[in-house]
């Protein structure tokens, strides 16, 4: 096994950079290792116009350290009073690349999601006719639903109803957790690809729940049992280019995680590629790396794969990292796998 990979420089195609002083601490952390990333418009107000995300840009370039080649990919979030035509023109003028629809209630900042489904179907179908991808948190809400169920019943209830009313949507399942998940995934050809977060790659619902809860491994959607883990590591480490990197990764300063009602994430962005060069290797799936995070979510967005690369190496002593990452705002804490990691970034 080799103790040297050498990757195109790779893409974070789901990436959470709040704003403010959060946004200014954790940006370097994304832009050292990475040259794009598809950016998540759930702020407080959410990124809902094209003028929203002019402005969000501009406040994210403002504050990327000098020097650093990366480039954020924008999106806009649906609501039911999305103008289609607004859109259109946002996609035309090349400022965004996708569209965000939350389920309202779902995740972080979600209030302002989508409720009744049919009132967002003239956006949906203007994004069906100029290509432009919607990207999905895939849960219901509905508090009958069990918390580990809420994946696969959308996907059967909501999900798969849109694409067939939709076929030629471009869909982007995001985070997917489950077997379910993996396995609608392959079914939806050239139209459909799934997001896979480091964190999923790792933990369990043990890792959360067992000997004590664990604030800083909970997140939306929840992580499973471990046959639904192992599906997702099959599914990353597979080759096939429906499956992509999106971390997910999701800054929350330590006083919003450690309380009675804790905030939902898990912040990745400082040592994503280590953690992945570990459990590729460990899949026996080094060469398919490359696939994952470098090629097969470019592809899809249509976007030219880097032409700059990223070296990983790795040595006979773990990598160490800070425990946390200190902002602005106030402390996030850096994901820990518990476990040693002899990868590392080398450039």
């Amino acid at each position: 096994m080799t103790d040297i990979l050498t990757i195109p420089r790779p893409d974070d195609m789901h990436l959470h950079l709040r704003d403010g002083a959060v946004l200014a601490g954790v940006l370097p952390e994304t832009a050292r290792h990475f040259g794009r990333a598809i950016i998540m418009p759930n702020l407080v107000p959410p990124i809902v116009t094209m003028a929203d995300a002019q402005a969000y840009r501009a406040r994210i370039m403002a504050v990327l350290p000098k020097g650093a080649d990366f480039t954020p990919l924008m999106t806009l979030y649906l609501t039911e009073g999305t103008d289609a035509g607004d859109v259109a023109a946002a996609h035309g003028a090349g400022l965004i690349h996708a569209v965000k629809l939350y389920p309202a209630g779902a995740t972080t900042n979600s209030h302002g999601g989508v409720r009744d489904f049919t009132r967002v179907l003239p956006v949906l179908e203007k994004m069906a006719e100029i290509g432009l991808p919607l990207c999905i948190h895939g849960e219901v809400t509905d508090p009958d639903v069990d918390i580990f169920d809420r994946e696969a019943v959308f996907i059967d209830t909501v999900l798969d109803p849109l694409r067939q009313r939709l076929p030629s949507l471009r869909v982007v399942m995001e985070h997917i957790t489950t077997s379910q998940g993996v396995n609608y995934a392959r079914t939806g050809g050239d139209n459909l690809a799934a997001t896979i977060t480091t964190h999923h790659l790792i933990i369990n619902r043990n890792h959360i729940l067992a000997g004590g809860i664990k604030p800083h491994y909970y997140c939306l959607p929840v992580a499973k049992r471990e046959s639904h883990r192992l599906a997702l590591r099959e599914a990353a480490t597979s080759g096939e280019a429906r499956f992509f990197l999106g971390t997910d990764s999701a800054p929350h300063i330590d006083a919003l995680k450690e309380q009675a009602c804790g905030c939902a994430g898990c912040f990745t962005a400082t040592n994503t590629m280590p953690l992945l060069a570990h459990v590729f290797e460990e899949m026996g799936a080094l060469d398919r790396l490359a696939g994952f995070t470098s090629r097969f979510g470019a592809g899809f967005y249509g976007l030219p794969v880097s032409g700059k690369t990223l070296t990983l190496t790795k040595s006979a002593a773990p990598a160490i990292w800070p425990e946390k990452l200190d902002t602005g705002a106030g402390p996030v804490t850096i994901f820990h796998p518990g476990f040693p990691v002899f990868w590392q970034v080398n450039s």
